[in-house]
């Protein structure tokens, strides 16, 4: 369960290059150690550009982020990025949503009508852990991404700042983990052990890691981590024994706890600015209902660090000035980028 932080990658494949592969592979490794920052490989369906593509991965020894257009095209190359790199990190990232509907009024009628979406559990948990590959110190790190990756998934460095780095013999008081746990946004469950949970019975602390299929169990002895162990989440049988772990968040939007107090006054002021806006041009339905969602908003954030459409405030956390854009995040952890 524990991966090694740098391994070469590898291309697996029962194939050489043949035809016009071995010269656009040539060009293109040519291009990317040269720094050219624009490479166009042309080819008709079923022309082996995937495969072109990842003879270039092997050359350059990069990661690499590969961004396409739209879900399906996603799947079909993570499978085969994952064939061909088999002890490699291929992470697959897309939107997590099987359906939304954005939350709208209507002032004429005094009709609301309220978000609905769908979250697709699966997708959650490949995002984090795509996300958890790109922090976890590797380098032979290829994510698949749907174009939904540059946009605000949260602030890279706070997302970093919550990972929970432990070790064997650690000096860490059980309850000190516990409030870790919590502001890494993990929630304490005593009948369900749903992913991001994590469970007490006494000095043992069970926890399910929401980005893979297994969880760890923390043993305490006092004020001392006695043992770590990776664990089976049906049967809660032990994998193996670790004498490290880091756990990593279980969102993406993780606040700023230093900084959260001022965060929700500068969204408070904003909310003041914007409900005066209405009045004074004669809406006052829409004052008040944007007044009952932020203040909605703001209580759940003040509570649990995060609420239902905490993107929307994504500018607050990031502490952008109004009218900038949402930082590329991505790009600043990838050395190496393929639009499809």
């Amino acid at each position: 369960m524990r991966l090694p932080l740098r391994m070469p990658f590898k291309l697996h494949s029962n194939y050489t290059p043949s035809g016009d592969q071995p010269t656009a592979i040539a060009q293109l490794t040519e291009g990317v150690l040269n720094g050219d920052t624009h490479q166009t490989l042309l080819g008709v369906t079923g022309s082996g550009k995937t495969f072109t593509i990842a003879n270039l991965i092997q050359n350059v020894q990069r990661p690499t982020l590969v961004l396409t257009h739209n879900k399906t095209l996603v799947a079909q190359l993570y499978g085969e990025f994952k064939q061909f790199f088999p002890d490699n990190a291929v992470g697959y990232f897309v939107s997590y949503y099987d359906y939304y509907q954005p939350e709208a009024y209507l002032p004429t009628s005094g009709v609301y009508i309220e978000k609905d979406l769908s979250i697709n559990e699966e997708l959650d948990k490949l995002r984090l852990q795509a996300t958890a590959q790109l922090l976890s110190g590797r380098r032979d790190i290829i994510i698949v991404a749907s174009v939904s990756c540059i946009y605000g998934m949260g602030n890279p460095t706070e997302y970093e700042n919550g990972i929970i780095r432990i070790h064997q013999g650690q000096i860490l008081s059980r309850q000190a983990f516990l409030h870790a746990l919590v502001n890494s946004l993990y929630h304490r469950s005593v009948t369900e052990f749903d992913r991001g949970a994590f469970r007490v019975n006494g000095d043992t602390i069970d926890i399910r890691l929401p980005y893979v299929d297994y969880g760890y169990r923390i043993t305490f002895f006092g004020d001392e981590i006695e043992a770590i162990e990776s664990i089976e989440i049906e049967t809660g049988k032990r994998i193996e024994p670790m004498e490290n772990a880091a756990i990593f968040p279980a969102n993406l939007y993780m606040a700023p706890k230093e900084m959260l107090q001022e965060i929700i006054i500068e969204i408070q002021d904003e909310l003041r600015a914007q409900v005066e806006y209405f009045k004074n041009v004669g809406k006052h339905q829409e004052a008040a209902r944007i007044k009952e969602r932020v203040e909605y908003d703001i209580e759940m954030i003040r509570e649990l660090g995060y609420c239902t459409g905490i993107e929307n405030y994504s500018r607050f956390f990031d502490r952008r000035k109004p009218g900038t854009r949402p930082l590329s995040r991505w790009f600043v952890q990838l050395d190496y980028w393929i639009p499809q």
